[in-house]
């Protein structure tokens, strides 16, 4: 599952191109980038991180090559697909270090590792000022942890996150969140499931897998002024994402959070039912928010009251903060 990959090319439908640039041949690190059929000089550039629990999936999947290309068209954004290391083989915090020692977009000078004419569309098409971070399921985690690390150390080159989009995150946590499952067997094979990803160095509290934990002073430090999550209402991670827009609301951060609910749908339905009404209708939300635009408002749910106060307690900073993923 996960395994199945398509090559770059014009998709037919949207009209928008997609290439492959290896940041390290050597160590396997690529991105996919996709080009809109736009007249626009420059383009709002989406750094994207596919989902699929940090065990599977790939940029180069049918599954984000389709999404990809409605997403860059429908957006009318250059899109960056990070193709990155996976557990076991590479558990994190080692895999979430190696994506990466080269950023798509300046970030870091080596930003992509792209020479001569393989770099154009970033150089000459990317507005850098206009950035977004999205990512579904373990890819919104990524882009999560991505965001706060910039606010830590900030970005080079003039790239500004203008927002950061947690398409049903992956988060977890030792204690339910309010209306999160109580159930002991899910919530042990929860716990089991993070400890198998990060190869049992890193708790269910650490932050970089509960960010709900931290400190309100921490959630402060993201580095981006727009937030949307979404989450669908038979999701058991749904909880957690609605969680993480009360604690993000209520720590002062003072930024735009918005939270976008579908009811009735699992984890990623989006992905597995994209020709369905309600897919359509959340990527519309996802387009709204990249162009500057207030989601659908039909679809948005308020936080519960429950969630008002619940925002964490200081935590110890992950040892490896320090070196976390950089590929924006």
């Amino acid at each position: 599952m996960g395994t199945d990959t398509v090559p770059a090319s014009v998709d037919p439908g949207t009209g928008v191109a997609s290439k492959d640039v290896a940041l390290d041949a050597a160590a396997g690190l690529a991105v996919r980038l996709y080009l809109p059929n736009s007249t626009a000089e420059r383009l709002p550039l989406v750094v994207f991180y596919h989902g699929g629990a940090f065990v599977t999936e790939s940029a180069f999947s049918p599954t984000y090559q389709r999404y990809l290309n409605a997403l860059a068209s429908k957006a009318g954004a250059l899109a960056v697909s990070v193709d990155y290391h996976l557990s076991p083989e590479r558990p994190p915090p080692d895999g979430l270090r190696r994506r990466v020692d080269g950023a798509p977009v300046g970030a870091r000078e080596r930003a992509v590792r792209v020479r001569g004419g393989r770099g154009a569309w970033l150089s000459r098409r990317a507005d850098l000022t206009r950035l977004f971070l999205v990512g579904d399921s373990a890819g919104g985690n990524i882009a999560h942890n991505m965001a706060m690390r910039a606010g830590r150390e900030g970005l080079d080159g003039g790239a500004t996150i203008q927002g950061v989009a947690l398409l049903d995150p992956y988060f977890w946590g030792k204690l339910p969140v309010p209306s999160e499952t109580r159930d002991p067997a899910e919530r042990r094979w929860r716990d089991r499931t993070w400890s198998f990803v990060c190869a049992g160095r890193y708790g269910v509290d650490d932050p970089v897998i509960n960010p709900v934990a931290m400190a309100r002073d921490e959630w402060r430090r993201l580095g981006c002024a727009h937030v949307l999550v979404t989450v669908a209402g038979l999701d058991v991670l749904a909880a957690r994402g609605r969680a993480y827009v009360a604690a993000l609301g209520a720590s002062g951060w003072g930024g735009d959070v918005r939270l976008y609910e579908t009811t009735g749908e699992s984890h990623v339905y989006f992905l597995l039912k994209p020709d369905g009404a309600k897919a359509a209708k959340e990527m519309d939300a996802v387009v709204a928010f990249i162009n500057g635009n207030r989601p659908l408002e039909s679809s948005e749910s308020e936080v519960s009251a429950e969630y008002g106060n619940f925002v964490g307690t200081p935590t110890k900073e992950p040892e490896w903060n320090s070196t976390l993923y950089t590929v924006i």
